[in-house]
């Protein structure tokens, strides 16, 4: 992958989980100036090559590229609620919940268990199973 700039922001998530489809379209990132690229975890893209060799497990949660470094679950989470703008009740929500580290992580399992679930009630895998 090549240097990003500072205005850029790569979002890896699970484009079959309609949870994560909507949450990543609900930000309102580029108000503020950055570029954002959306990546289904389940594409081929390099990016999601390059968090595969950095072990980070895509079923475990997000993954952020933002200033060349990368953000995993309820990192990435509370990453894209402080950088994320407070024009829409979504954003306002998502910062005052996401933007405290502790309760990010706290509340991130639970989100996680939750996208396995309805991925198991529609009748889809989880990233990488045959």
């Amino acid at each position: 992958m090549t240097q990003d700039s500072d205005d850029e922001i790569w979002v890896v998530y699970d484009g079959e989980c309609p949870l994560c489809s909507r949450y990543v379209l609900l930000y309102q990132l580029r108000e503020r100036g950055q570029r954002v690229h959306l990546i289904d975890a389940r594409s081929q893209h390099p990016i999601v090559g390059d968090i595969r060799a950095r072990n980070l497990d895509l079923n475990e949660g997000m993954v952020v590229r933002w200033r060349g470094q990368y953000y995993h679950g309820a990192e990435a989470m509370h990453l894209l609620a402080t950088l994320a703008g407070e024009a829409t009740y979504f954003s306002r929500l998502n910062r005052l919940v996401f933007s405290r580290p502790r309760l990010a992580r706290a509340l991130y399992p639970a989100l996680m268990r939750g996208r396995k679930l309805l991925l198991r009630l529609l009748g889809r895998k989880l990233i990488g199973e045959i």
